[in-house]
């Protein structure tokens, strides 16, 4: 069974979105604002997969 990552890093949004990594920053920063996140918890695959409207599988699958 490979191993999936629970947590989306800015490389991670960068292949998914085609955004630069600053600008997956951006949006990373964003989405864990609108879930009202502390700053020591991550943002999940499946939190950016349903703020984007995304599938979660498919996000994984791009991600590898």
């Amino acid at each position: 069974m490979k191993k999936q990552r629970l947590i989306i890093l800015p490389h991670d949004v960068s292949m998914v979105t085609g955004k630069s990594i600053r600008a997956s920053q951006r949006l990373l920063k964003d989405i864990h604002f609108a879930l009202g996140k502390l700053p020591h918890q991550p943002v999940s695959v499946r939190e950016f997969a349903d703020y984007m409207g995304l599938k979660a599988e498919e996000v994984e699958r791009v991600i590898g």
